[in-house]
């Protein structure tokens, strides 16, 4: 009979996991995209833009004038011109010397004697120089997942591509844990990653050790088979093809997590649960894929909790969050269900070393929904 595994009897600290997988772990390199491609994935530096327009233009149909020509005309006192009309459309450049324009009905020319019927300040109608695009700012900040309004900016600018870090992330399903693999893949490419999948034919160490290509990516993550029981052997494979840093994390849901490394490459044992699991992604996979991607750090709201949030203190516990009238209502700690975890905005994580919050005190609450 084979005996099942047993976690440790002292678990490893949720900072000192993640601390493990970031260590020496640099930003993967730009690659450059088609726009369609680089939506959702996070830009890197690139070259500065030019001004757009390159000089001013006619914001809409009428006559261009020079404002200053125009001074105490009004309907009441109509200003005789004497030069010569200049019809722009919008879009046109602005004739020399022109800084306004002015609607057709604000010119008279029912008479030989052409008159002007109302005054202009200078810009009235017009779009200056660089008032869409500022001259040298970039088509997306780096750092910054591309928008669809980046993709418009980067279209104006005449743009083809933008150069973007895309890390590359690797799943291997154990037999049983294919719910959870959707969720997980389609939150990696939310966050802007390459992600290749393969399922391992069985769930013994040696199927599964056969399936860690750590070659092919720059994140490798396994989903089930890393708990206690019989047929977990998730980290047992891992054991075979690189090193295990820990199995057995301070974090609650999420104990039977494990990281390790094949070579350079970081590796974490996802448990095949979708609560367990999203609580390994949010505090473990996604800070390494922001530092492979070269993401700007998560912003976080601070908020009243609207209730106490009792936690056990050496372990890390996730509470999920909605708003409501300006603060931070609990929805569940600790163990997540599938329905909150659908509705909820936020997640908090109550470090190991708290026993929680008081009801009205301000916290940190990393965002799940834009």
């Amino acid at each position: 009979m084979i005996s099942p595994q047993r976690l440790p009897a002292s678990l490893t600290p949720l900072e000192v996991a993640r601390d493990a997988l970031l260590n020496g772990l640099e930003p993967v390199a730009p690659v450059e995209l088609p726009l369609a491609e680089a939506l959702g994935v996070v830009a890197a530096d690139m070259p500065p833009l030019r001004a757009l327009p390159r000089r001013d233009i006619a914001a809409s149909d009428g006559f261009a004038f020079r404002a200053r020509d125009l001074v105490g005309a009004s309907s009441y006192a109509p200003l005789p011109l004497t030069t010569s009309l200049v019809w722009v459309e919008a879009g046109d450049a602005m004739p020399e010397g022109c800084d306004c324009v002015l609607d057709a009905d604000a010119v008279d020319r029912s008479s030989p004697i052409v008159q002007v019927l109302a005054e202009a300040i200078p810009g009235q109608s017009v779009r200056r120089a660089g008032g869409d695009i500022g001259e040298g700012s970039p088509a997306v900040a780096a750092g910054r997942l591309v928008s669809p309004r980046d993709l418009l900016i980067a279209r104006a600018a005449g743009l083809m591509k933008l150069r973007v870090r895309r890390p590359r992330l690797r799943i291997v399903n154990v037999p049983g844990g294919t719910l959870t693999a959707d969720l997980i893949a389609e939150g990696a490419r939310a966050a802007g990653s390459e992600v290749s999948r393969m399922e391992a034919v069985a769930r013994d160490a040696a199927s599964i050790a056969q399936a860690l290509d750590a070659g092919a990516c720059d994140l490798l993550l396994t989903i089930g088979g890393g708990g206690v029981g019989r047929t977990d052997a998730a980290v047992a494979a891992l054991a075979q093809r690189g090193e295990v840093i820990a199995h057995g994390i301070a974090l609650q849901p999420g104990r039977t997590t494990a990281v390790g490394r094949i070579g350079k490459t970081p590796v974490i044992a996802l448990p095949g649960a979708p609560d367990q699991a999203c609580a390994a992604w949010w505090t473990l996979a996604l800070p390494v894929l922001d530092r492979l991607s070269g993401c700007r750090p998560r912003e976080t709201l601070t908020l009243p909790l609207a209730r106490k949030v009792a936690s056990s203190v050496g372990i890390a516990e996730i509470v999920l969050l909605e708003q409501n009238r300006g603060m931070w209502v609990p929805l569940a700690t600790g163990e997540l269900s599938l329905e909150t975890i659908s509705r909820a905005e936020a997640f908090l994580v109550v470090p190991g070393g708290s026993e929680g919050f008081a009801a009205n005190a301000p916290v940190d609450a990393y965002m799940l929904r834009e």
